[in-house]
């Protein structure tokens, strides 16, 4: 089944957030490029990455996998945003605005989850009926002689 990611607003607002992510990580401390800040940057890219993945799996039950693995990017570069926050390396304003776009995108993710689940589960049981053998028709019974 081929599904178009870009149809899908919260690849959009995915890829935003992954844009915005790189543009306010620029100036984190050179210590950190290959800690805190390459795995902010891995966790955004992610979540856009496997929508496109997902979209491009043959099964609905492979895109929900997918979509499951970018909800749980999203979530985890929330807390990165935090950290970073915390540590100084963001701006409030920076920060904010970060966290305000994951929140954005995590519902999203969570209501195509949502209906994804839907269809797999449409799926599974139009398959089972499928595979359900037809019930035998009885044979008539020859008349009783008295």
């Amino acid at each position: 089944m081929s599904r178009d990611h870009r149809k899908i607003r919260v690849f959009h607002d995915a890829h935003r957030l992954t844009l915005s992510i790189y543009k306010d990580t620029r100036a984190f401390p050179r210590d950190e490029w290959f800690g805190l800040r390459s795995q902010m940057r891995r966790a955004a890219v992610s979540v856009p990455s496997n929508i496109v993945e997902g979209s491009a799996r043959r099964s609905t039950r492979e895109y929900l996998n997918a979509l499951n693995v970018a909800r749980g990017s999203a979530g985890e570069l929330g807390y990165l945003v935090g950290l970073a926050r915390e540590l100084e390396y963001l701006s409030e304003s920076q920060s904010s605005e970060l966290l305000h776009a994951c929140e954005r995108v995590i519902p999203q993710l969570e209501a195509l989850i949502t209906s994804v689940e839907i269809m797999v589960a449409k799926e599974e049981a139009a398959r089972r009926q499928a595979r359900a053998p037809e019930p035998k028709a009885e044979s008539p019974k020859p008349a009783r002689r008295t």
